[in-house]
């Protein structure tokens, strides 16, 4: 791409409401594919591509390379979005804009390699460093395997972590490879979203050039809001990491309350003389109390990509009494978004487990995602306790 495509490229931003707008046209097309997803594990590959197509895997692109810099608070607008059609589709957009997000924080000859013939390119990430690592001319030689790489079906890139090269050394690094030098193990069958394809990427003498390596150790302490090029590439990491899986799952227990309400009017209850769930009191204090506290968890978390905006503007790394405490909170609203999902379940009635229903397909998601070690509710209470304390939550987590 040319200095002055790439410019005009970039000049052409979409706003937040025009690309929340995109996610949403796009929902009926995903809850109607979504039993399928669920079924096969995968996305569907058009629907995939209609994401892609949106533009809605390019808000942490490079500017330069015709990416749009948006901000966390669009991020999880667009994911919420598209959560209310389909929990798999949306985590995996949320995941390949945060690996694109990694990908953008490398060199720019390491951008330029992923982008610079192919601006809908998509990187997916793994930060365990699960591999070995022998360093030669010009790079390093990686052997290993990451599980769980969510994305792993539609990706073109994948961000992977590996140890130190020092003897006891304790620094992470990142190396970005493309996927034509991986293979992936079919690994990810389990009970909820399922559609993610959070396989296992496997290396074996994979060549990284050393314009494709850059530290991970760095982002734990902010130097990306020295370094990053554009405001988003300036947030922190330990902000991101969470927010980047938030938006499934609120936008899929919106969808969920949606179905509950519009079924209500139409169902009787068992052994009651109420012949619409709507005219029980029980009922309607079920549906309040789930509503509102998908509510408070949408608006805490939104106030929390908010916040994480606010610091990347103002090229600061958030203090570390500030990172557990939205680290804590985003756990907190995850637990309550799923609390309100299984209330929704109990409230529909025992048909909402019917294999037909997509209730019980949200529930497993949820089930599964809320559970995810982003949200690790007593790991990030201990992060923020030990934050307040004047202790050192490092010694339990270097995402912090």
């Amino acid at each position: 791409m040319t200095t002055e495509s790439a410019t005009q490229v970039a000049q052409q931003v979409p706003s937040r409401e025009e690309l929340v707008e995109r996610a949403n046209g796009l929902r009926a097309q995903l809850w109607e594919a979504a039993p399928e997803v669920d079924r096969e594990r995968r996305l569907k590959t058009a629907n995939f591509e209609a994401i892609r197509d949106a533009g809605l895997i390019k808000l942490f692109t490079p500017r330069r390379l015709g990416g749009y810099d948006s901000g966390m608070r669009t991020f999880l607008d667009v994911t919420i979005a598209l959560g209310r059609g389909c929990a798999s589709s949306a985590w995996v957009t949320g995941v390949l804009n945060t690996g694109n997000w990694w990908a953008a924080n490398y060199s720019e000859q390491a951008q330029d390699d992923v982008w610079g013939t192919d601006v809908a390119a998509t990187t997916a990430g793994v930060l365990a460093p699960t591999s070995t690592v022998e360093v030669v001319d010009g790079g390093v030689v990686l052997n290993g395997k990451w599980g769980y790489a969510s994305g792993s079906n539609h990706c073109d890139w994948a961000s992977v972590c590996y140890p130190s090269v020092e003897p006891g050394g304790r620094d992470l690094n990142l190396a970005l490879v493309p996927m034509q030098d991986l293979t992936v193990e079919d690994t990810w069958f389990i009970a909820g979203m399922r559609g993610t394809g959070s396989n296992t990427l496997v290396a074996q003498n994979v060549f990284v050039p050393q314009h494709r390596l850059r530290s991970a150790t760095d982002f734990f302490v902010g130097d990306n809001v020295r370094t990053g090029t554009d405001v988003s590439h300036r947030v922190s990491l330990a902000g991101l990491a969470p927010l980047s899986l938030a938006g499934a799952q609120l936008g899929q227990a919106q969808a969920a309350l949606d179905y509950v309400l519009e079924k209500a009017p139409k169902r009787a209850i068992t052994t009651t003389t109420y012949s619409s769930q709507s005219e029980s009191v029980g009922f309607q204090i079920d549906v309040a109390e789930a509503s509102a506290m998908i509510a408070a968890a949408v608006k805490s978390t939104q106030d929390a990509a908010d916040r994480l905006d606010d610091y990347a503007a103002n090229g600061e790394h958030p203090p570390e009494v500030v990172r557990t405490g939205l680290r804590v909170g985003m756990a907190r609203a995850m637990r309550q978004t799923f609390h309100a999902v299984d209330l929704l379940m109990t409230a529909h009635g025992s048909s909402a487990f019917a294999e037909v229903n997509p209730l019980q397909r949200i529930w497993r998601d949820g089930g599964v995602a809320s559970r995810h070690a982003a949200f690790n509710m007593r790991v990030s209470q201990e992060l923020a306790g030990k934050s307040l304390l004047g202790q050192n939550p490092g010694s339990v987590s270097f995402l912090v």
